[in-house]
């Protein structure tokens, strides 16, 4: 029987329309698609001047998109959906250090340092000593561990975001873990920062009453033959947007001491142990 579309049938409708053929797959994913957006539109009432608003802003999204700032990846994250797929696809043991948002920074091919090198390159800011163990669940060290670290410079700004100021490669790095598991370099004490806000997301944003800022944060990237990779951060365990983070990547375990100290020329000292989750 030929359906046509009406309000009360409009999911069974529009879902009935796809072919017997398709991926299980897509037919699953797309239902569900439509069943919830339909019940999303018809729970607010959503008038015909607020959907073309929300038209122009996903327009207007796409728009700003380039190869180097994606909106819709910072759509994501500050509507904690970015959060909430990392933490369905990295359900870890109790005790394994859990996972945060990669964020869009990350650059492969870091270069590869010595134990206890200096990843700082511009001379800037507090300096800050990083060091830890890599260990399985059951506390055993992990040899051979690439512990791959990235983090912002004294100013918010990450290297890529400053091309023609920053030394390539600045604050980032990669170890090798030896026999006893333990990994240890020198960076700076991270400094909080603001997402890009001058665009769809930042106006959105401002909207809903929130501000753009991260809390300062130390990026790990760690693997091992046999284990889950962990993508994570370490947080600075008194800065002033923990409880706001704009991305919603702040978990308990992951918020690091950081000791003052005076060391050389280290002010700062900050001790985490990553453990594994086997494959």
């Amino acid at each position: 029987m030929l359906e046509y579309f009406t309000e009360e049938a409009s999911v069974e409708t529009v879902n009935n329309r796809m072919a017997d053929n398709i991926s299980p797959r897509t037919r699953e994913v797309m239902a569900s698609l439509v069943k919830h957006l339909h019940a999303f539109i018809k729970d607010v009432r959503i008038s015909q001047k607020e959907w073309e608003t929300a038209i122009r802003f996903l327009t207007d999204t796409g728009k700003i998109c380039s190869q180097e700032r994606q909106e819709f990846i910072l759509l994501s994250d500050t509507l904690g959906v970015s959060m909430l797929v990392d933490a369905i696809n990295n359900r870890r043991q109790m005790g394994a250090t859990e996972n945060t948002v990669l964020g869009p920074f990350y650059v492969a091919g870091a270069p590869r340092r010595a134990m206890g090198d200096r990843i700082t390159l511009d001379g800037k800011g507090e300096s800050c000593i990083f060091e830890g163990t890599v260990v399985d669940l059951e506390g055993r060290a992990v040899e051979g561990a690439i512990v791959d670290v990235w983090s912002d410079n004294a100013e918010g700004f990450y290297d890529v975001q400053q091309p023609d100021i920053q030394p390539k490669w600045n604050n980032r790095g990669t170890f090798e873990t030896g026999a006893d598991g333990r990994y240890r370099f020198i960076g700076i004490k991270p400094v909080s920062y603001p997402i890009p806000d001058d665009g769809p997301v930042g106006q959105m944003l401002k909207q809903l009453g929130r501000h753009p800022y991260r809390p300062a944060h130390m990026h790990y990237m760690v693997t091992a033959n046999g284990y889950q990779k962990i993508v994570t951060h370490t947080f600075v365990g008194d800065d002033d947007y923990l409880s706001s983070d704009a991305v919603f990547g702040v978990k308990a375990t992951l918020i690091a001491p950081f000791e003052r100290i005076q060391r050389g020329d280290a002010k700062w000292r900050s001790q985490f142990d990553f453990v594994l989750n086997p494959l």
